[in-house]
């Protein structure tokens, strides 16, 4: 059966009812962007009557959307019509008029997601806000497959079709699966997407970073895996909430970290790798917690010490994260950091953070003042990175202002984390 034509149906309405032809006329030019009517999809209708009519489209909201649903059911598209004329969009539509865009966008979102055409966020892929081509594809794609199964009435998982329709070789895309395009966009975005000199030293990665970096064979991330196993117990606090001194000595004697201190070591404060390291056990990987005088393993804890693949793409990421107070800045030098150190070279702290400064200066970063990034700038963010290095045992040498060098442990945990960050969603300011 050919798809109805927008024309004829415009030109019945207009025969019909001809008070709210041109309100249809509007609506359907914003909805379907002068494509035929086939391609649309339950999703298209949602994010038109509840996001774009009430923030971009001037007029009467409910007029414009009950002449759609008049086309729409002249169309012998019934379904979505009765969206149009449906109480959750008349109650969407009210509530931005009477409390606002910000409120009228929660009442949005919450109504679209318990539709359950909205594909999922998965362990593979965590969607963008800002979509490009082959992500929206995918994302189009992915909803008309939940709408077609939600239609059907077959039993649904949302998450388990999401990541089969994602990762399945597809003749569309000729053997290709879309998740393999939604990483690669991201992926060439990453690498094109700052500055002549970010670009000449990420470019080699783009092919690289295309697979998952597995953990390496042989121990790795040793002093995680101490820590975690100590709070299998629990492990006791000093009334300053530090670590007992016994574990700093045997932190220090385990895995020859500096101090400083020209003494004995009295207190977790003076071995910062164990400062750091309990912070991104507590703070950023979630696998310990606090209670009363005593850090016990979480549940997520105990499933990644017992997952050598999980409890390594959890590490390697925090590489990247930004610590309390950082911003994109700070993130951003300690990418490019761990991109020249990525291949084993050697380099003393001088000659990192001025060639760390080459590339963010060529990114476009500025000081406060407005100044070109000094090498002094660079002292926090390359010391943060520092620290969480030999936090998990990541760095050939650990001693003071000895050279830098990533272990092959390092090397390959430096790869996992900038393969992380490429392939982070892209979100608004201020979203999550």
């Amino acid at each position: 059966m050919p798809a109805p034509d927008v024309a004829a149906l415009l030109a019945r309405l207009e025969r019909s009812e001809p008070h709210i032809a041109e309100s249809a006329r509007v609506a359907v030019e914003w909805l379907a962007g002068g494509e035929a009517l086939e391609t649309i999809s339950q999703l298209d209708v949602c994010e038109f009557l509840w996001y774009t009519l009430p923030v971009k489209v001037a007029g009467d909201r409910r007029t414009i959307a009950r002449a759609l649903g008049e086309l729409l059911r002249l169309g012998g598209m019934q379904r979505y019509a009765a969206l149009c004329d449906s109480p959750v969009t008349a109650r969407i539509l009210r509530t931005y008029a009477r409390e606002g865009e910000e409120v009228g966008m929660a009442a949005y979102h919450q109504a679209l997601e318990a539709t359950g055409v909205v594909p999922p966020d998965i362990a593979e892929l965590s969607w963008s806000s800002i979509m490009g081509p082959e992500e929206m594809g995918a994302h189009v794609a992915c909803a008309a497959a939940l709408e077609l199964a939600i239609v059907s009435g077959e039993p649904l998982d949302r998450a388990e079709l999401t990541r089969r329709w994602l990762t399945v070789p597809r003749t569309e895309l000729g053997g290709d699966c879309w998740l393999h395009r939604v990483h690669g966009e991201r992926l060439n975005r990453w690498v094109l997407g700052r500055g002549p000199a970010r670009r000449e030293l990420a470019q080699p990665f783009e092919v690289r970073l295309h697979a998952p970096v597995p953990p390496p064979e042989g121990p790795h991330l040793e002093p995680l895996r101490w820590l975690l196993g100590l709070a299998r117990h629990g492990i006791r606090l000093t009334e300053r909430l530090n670590l007992a001194r016994a574990v700093a000595v045997e932190a220090v004697e385990r895995f020859g970290w500096e101090t400083n201190t020209t003494g004995s070591v009295r207190s977790e404060a003076e071995v910062f790798a164990l400062t750091t390291l309990k912070g991104i056990a507590l703070r950023e990987l979630r696998v310990l917690r606090r209670t009363g005088r005593k850090l016990i393993l979480t549940p997520t804890g105990r499933e990644l010490l017992d997952d050598r693949g999980a409890l390594w793409t959890a590490a390697t990421t925090a590489l990247l994260t930004p610590a309390a107070g950082e911003h994109e800045f700070e993130v951003s030098a300690r990418e490019s950091a761990l991109m020249l150190l990525a291949d084993g070279a050697s380099l003393d702290f001088g000659e990192l953070r001025a060639r760390v400064a080459e590339v963010v200066n060529g990114e476009g970063w500025r000081t406060a003042r407005g100044d070109r990034v000094s090498t002094l700038d660079l002292t926090a963010p390359l010391g943060e990175l520092e620290r969480r290095l030999d936090a998990l045992g990541l760095r050939v040498d650990c001693g003071w202002n000895s050279p830098w060098q990533l272990s092959p442990a390092g090397r390959s945990a430096a790869l996992a984390a900038l393969r992380a960050q490429a392939l982070r969603p892209r979100q608004y300011a201020g979203l999550g």
